[in-house]
This record gives structure tokens, C-alpha cells and sequence, in this order.
């Protein structure tokens, strides 16, 4: 099977895609803040379960991956499929809320209005995974690791605002 060129860059754009998101969305938080991100998270008290911040580059770094290839894999079955639509449609909410929940929690210091975002968030992708496991059993799977990761940041968002408050 030979691969087009006009595959391989539909595929490069999905990768890319989610990652801009999140390079624009700690951008604006940076800008907003005034204060780089890592340097913001390190001033917070944080739980004993928090990473150290060169974790989460190197993390969102593979959601984001992963998110755009479910998002190409969906993609490919026809976007003038009612199916397909609707679940993109839920692919693209999620872009949006995970890029205001770093402007949110970083930029705004509304960390409380962040928390309440990522529960939006991880029903949103929990839906979007649904959808996706309709279309592509493989699209949905890859993005089982992002739901956890957001489990993990409602924790961590929780107790970040409890104990900053």
C-alpha cells in the first residue's frame, strides 16, 4: 500500500493541530499571567502526589499526539458521515476546553472556575471516546490515556485550589 502525500501531510495537520493548541494556550497563560507557567506552578503549594513541571511538557506532548491521530483515524472514514461529524464535533469541544482550562487556571488565577472545566472536559472527551469507539475501536483506545490524565488533573486541580485558597 502506498501512502500519498496528501495522507501524510492530513496526518502531520491532526498531529499537529491539538499541539498549537496547547503551545497557544500556555502561550496566552504565560501573557496573561505575566509569569512563565513552570514558574507560577512551582510557587504553589502543591499535594504530595503533584509532579515536579517538566512532567507535563513531555505528557501533553504524547496526548496530543495521540489525540490527533484518533482525530485523523476519525477523519478518514468521511467527514460527510453523520457519525463522523457528531463525533468530531466532541473532538473539538474538548480542543477547546483543555485550551481555556491553562488560560483558566494559569492565566486567571481562577482556579476554582478551572477545576469546574475539567469536569466538563473529562465528560466531554468520556463522550467523545464513545463516539469515537462507534467509528474506530483503535481512535478511542488511544485516548483512554488522556482520560486518566485528566482524572489525575481534577485531583490535582482540587487540591491545588483547596489548599491555596
Amino acid at each position: 500500500m502506498i501512502i500519498s502525500i496528501k495522507e501524510i501531510r492530513n496526518f502531520l495537520i491532526s498531529i499537529l493541530i491539538p499541539i498549537l493548541v496547547g503551545y497557544c494556550s500556555s502561550t496566552i497563560a504565560n501573557l496573561v499571567a505575566g509569569i512563565d507557567v513552570n514558574t507560577y506552578y512551582s510557587q504553589l503549594i502543591k499535594p504530595g502526589f503533584a509532579p515536579p513541571s517538566f512532567i507535563f511538557p513531555i505528557v501533553w506532548m504524547i496526548l496530543y499526539t495521540l489525540m490527533g491521530i484518533s482525530a485523523y483515524k476519525i477523519m478518514r472514514k468521511g467527514y460527510d458521515l453523520y457519525k463522523v461529524r457528531d463525533a468530531m464535533f466532541y473532538y473539538w469541544l474538548q480542543l477547546f476546553l483543555n485550551f481555556i482550562w491553562s488560560i483558566l487556571f494559569f492565566g486567571l488565577d481562577l482556579r476554582f472556575t478551572a477545576l469546574v472545566v475539567i469536569i466538563i472536559l473529562i465528560i466531554i472527551v468520556s463522550v467523545m471516546i464513545y463516539k469515537f469507539s462507534k467509528i474506530n475501536k483503535f481512535s478511542a483506545y488511544i485516548n483512554i490515556p488522556y482520560i486518566v490524565w485528566l482524572l489525575y488533573a481534577l485531583f490535582l486541580n482540587y487540591f491545588i485550589w483547596v489548599i491555596n485558597k
